[in-house]
């Protein structure tokens, strides 16, 4: 697709009109980098756009082109319409194309556009930057019937100073006593308001959003109880959204606003949850009927409202967000009521973290990680049949290659972090994306990844030792598994983000499946291929194998075998004849993390071990999704239980291997010899 030629020019706040933009993009390590900082009074911003359009008698097909920086909600005539776009670099940032002729009228239409930028730096979105304010266009049967004059005014009462986990937002004190009422409907008097000013050397470079926005579903509690000094209500299970209320009391007046994933008693919300984040905002009154109309998402069960004087609250409810989900697509034939309550756990999870992008969790980082994607695209896949959103994301990572040719292991997002594991992870993410149907032009998305690849491939090799394995890749954390105390006591150095010296396992075994990797994506593009990968893998067993246990060690100079030096090697295939992997794993069962999991399952699938991949996926050990469920779990867990990680996230997408385990690893027809039942989605 060539690239859209902008007519109209992009408009920002005018406090930001002569602001350069800061550069954000360096390498996790690099010394020599030094972070702009960041003026206070131009963090959580808050500005309101409005343009008047008019339209005749008759008009045809209307289409608006969209984006803002960091982030956008739209009305059209007082109507919520949409948000957005996705995150991005700024030298591909997203825009959105939407059709908004049903929207639209003859005579005056009003369009309302809220723009927030953070001026945080953090994995949710690219901010602290100097880049705000929002561009726009609207094409009837294709002639522009827009310009970029718009009026524009700071929304005043988002007042929150204080951030929430790891700076990835404000808390959300609103004092509606500083609301500008009405802005959004026709017939309100903008004559006040300023003219917005336009950036005429603003650097984004645009390309079309081919993902769909998100979409928001209205949930009401499930529960509802006035306690001793407000209410507190439950709405059943984790969701990912922004909660909404009425209120009436006298000016001044405060609501204090509690959310979280657990009750510290049955009166009492946690709102400093397990995963490092206060959920804990205020909603101050203005005199009568009051709104609560919140901007940034937040993931929470439940909702404790405490009142002061006699205000009176009701209407309660949360807009719940996610990627479209086609809930018809993923019925499931189950064999029984535990792989049942496993499956909702991790669909739950999934549908909670696929926002514009996969996030790793919707609330302490709102990241998007290499790894994860892994588990959560491909959960995704089998629950809607989607595949754009995957795409998406691996586009995001191609894009960060422009920092490191290693690649990041979060992106995109201004935060700059880098893990190895998932570096060599981007050539078998690409490989499955095509398996799973995306047939983007058949070979045409391999083609586009392929230098992307290479890159990986050309970055790794400057760590070779004499037998062609990696050692000390010291420019990037080598992960192995999360959290620490799930690594089976794995015998290696791992500091963060600076591994210890040596030549270890689980990199090398990711090494060794990225060379197969890149192998397959040369043949399916009809390349010719220097074979490597075999070569390299009779390096691994040679200094990882012990024939007299029948197991691989964790590093060149260690006797110690754990869970993940043999997971990772029958995962990608690397074991030799004899030995007793399968075996081992059966009696460690999950000592590792939810993660690892996957690579786990699907080692023991590839191995014709799946009577012991469904045992280990119904297990009720307390490492076991099973236990997830007895601690009262509604979606997957970030480890095992609560209590096993310091931090814990209740909601965590790479917990949904299951999923894509049990819908690869047994055919329908299988399936049904088996007796298995069919159970539909929620």
């Amino acid at each position: 697709m060539s690239e859209k030629i902008w007519k109209n020019r992009w408009v920002c706040d005018p406090a930001f009109l002569g602001m350069e933009p800061a550069q954000m993009l360096h390498r996790q390590l690099d010394d020599t980098f030094k972070l702009r900082e960041h003026r206070e009074d131009l963090k959580n911003i808050h500005t309101l756009f409005r343009k008047k359009v008019i339209l005749e008698p008759g008009f045809g097909q209307v289409f608006l082109d969209i984006s803002a920086d960091d982030y956008y909600k739209l009305y059209i005539n007082g109507r919520f319409i949409t948000q957005g776009p996705a995150s991005g670099y700024p030298f591909r940032y997203k825009y959105n194309r939407l059709d908004v002729t049903k929207e639209l009228r003859p005579g005056e239409n009003v369009l309302g556009v809220h723009v927030h930028y953070q001026g945080l730096v953090n994995r949710a979105c690219n901010s602290g930057d100097y880049r705000q304010g929002m561009i726009a266009e609207l094409w009837e049967d294709g002639k522009l019937v827009m310009d970029d004059c718009w009026k524009c005014m700071r929304a005043r009462e988002y007042v929150g100073v204080k951030t929430v986990g790891y700076d990835t937002q404000f808390e959300e004190a609103i004092d509606n006593r500083l609301k500008c009422a009405g802005w959004r409907e026709p017939g309100y008097d903008d004559s006040n308001w300023e003219e917005a000013p336009r950036r005429e050397k603003d650097d984004h470079v645009l390309v079309m959003q081919k993902t769909e926005n998100v979409v928001t579903e209205p949930r009401r509690a499930v529960s509802t109880k006035q306690i001793k000094d407000g209410i507190l209500l439950d709405f059943g299970e984790e969701l990912t959204g922004t909660f909404y209320m009425k209120a009436r009391g006298k000016a001044g007046d405060m609501v204090r606003i509690l959310f979280g994933e657990e009750l510290t008693d049955e009166d009492r919300v946690r709102s400093d949850m397990r995963c490092s984040c206060r959920y804990e905002d205020r909603l101050i009154l203005a005199e009568g009927e009051n709104e609560l109309e919140q901007f940034e998402y937040k993931c929470f069960r439940y909702v404790q409202l405490v009142t002061e004087g006699d205000t009176k609250l009701w209407d309660f409810r949360v807009d719940f967000r996610h990627y479209p989900f086609d809930e018809s697509f993923c019925g499931f034939w189950i064999g029984n009521e535990s792989v049942g309550k496993v499956w909702d756990i991790c669909k739950r999870a999934v549908r909670n973290c696929a926002q514009e992008a996969f996030l790793d969790c919707p609330h302490r980082e709102k990241g998007q990680y290499l790894g994860d994607l892994l588990v959560t695209g491909h959960a995704f896949y089998y629950l809607t049949g989607d595949t754009k959103l995957f795409g998406k994301a691996l586009e995001d990572f191609a894009d960060s290659a422009r920092i490191c040719k290693g690649m990041m292991a979060v992106a995109p997002g201004n935060l700059m972090q880098e893990i190895g594991d998932f570096s060599l992870l981007f050539p078998y993410e690409v490989l499955l994306y095509y398996r799973l149907g995306s047939r983007e032009g058949k070979g045409e998305f391999l083609e586009k990844m392929l230098p992307v690849v290479l890159g990986i491939e050309d970055y790794f090799h400057q760590f070779r030792n004499r037998q062609g394995l990696l050692e000390n890749v010291k420019t990037k954390w080598n992960l192995v598994d999360w959290p620490e105390n799930l690594r089976d006591d794995y015998d290696f150095d791992l500091p963060q983000p600076v591994v210890g010296d040596g030549c270890h396992n689980v990199i090398n075994a990711y090494y060794v499946g990225m060379k197969q990797c890149v192998e397959e994506i040369k043949r399916i593009l009809g390349m010719e291929v220097r074979p490597e990968a075999d070569r390299l893998k009779e390096a691994f067993i040679r200094t990882f194998y012990k024939a007299d246990t029948g197991l691989f060690v964790d590093s060149s100079v260690s006797s110690h075998s754990s869970l993940h030096a043999n997971a990772f090697p029958c995962f990608f295939g690397i074991m030799p004849k004899g030995n007793r992997i399968v075996e081992f794993i059966r009696k460690k069962g999950f000592c590792c993390g939810v993660f690892t999991a996957y690579f786990v399952l699907f080692g023991l699938v590839r191995a014709g071990k799946r009577d012991l991949a469904y045992e280990l996926i119904t297990n009720e050990s307390e490492h076991s999704w099973m236990n997830m469920v007895k601690e009262g779990a509604t979606t997957a867990y970030e480890a095992w239980g609560k209590e096993q990680k310091w931090n814990t996230s209740l909601c965590h997408g790479w917990a949904a291997a299951p999923i894509p385990v049990l819908m690869e690893g047994w055919t329908q027809e299988e399936r049904k010899i088996l007796g298995w039942r069919r159970q539909e989605c929620d």
